[in-house]
């Protein structure tokens, strides 16, 4: 089981993920989306295409733009299609 936490708790947990460049992609139901806000920045890959970013909020500690998603990659992506992934100090194990 893979899972993703940050300031002690459990953001996502699955069996199912998607590693892409070293980052595991959590499908949507995995996750607990309590903690998740989407914080209206978005980024493109050149390969990838357009992801859009989510802010973590645990009690009162905001981790800005530490999710992101891809909600229509590319065709060379589509496997992570609506999957999230993170960053910026969220633990993956």
């Amino acid at each position: 089981m893979v899972k993703a936490i940050w300031n002690g708790k459990v953001i996502a947990e699955s069996n199912n993920t998607v590693v892409v460049e070293n980052n595991h992609y959590f499908p949507p139901e995995s996750i607990n989306m309590k903690f998740l806000k989407k914080s209206g920045n978005k980024y493109t890959c050149a390969w990838k295409g357009v992801c859009d970013y989510y802010n973590i909020k645990v009690d009162d500690e905001l981790n800005e733009d530490a999710a992101w998603m891809y909600p229509e990659p590319t065709e060379a992506a589509k496997s992570i299609k609506g999957r999230f992934a993170f960053w910026k100090g969220v633990k993956v194990e």
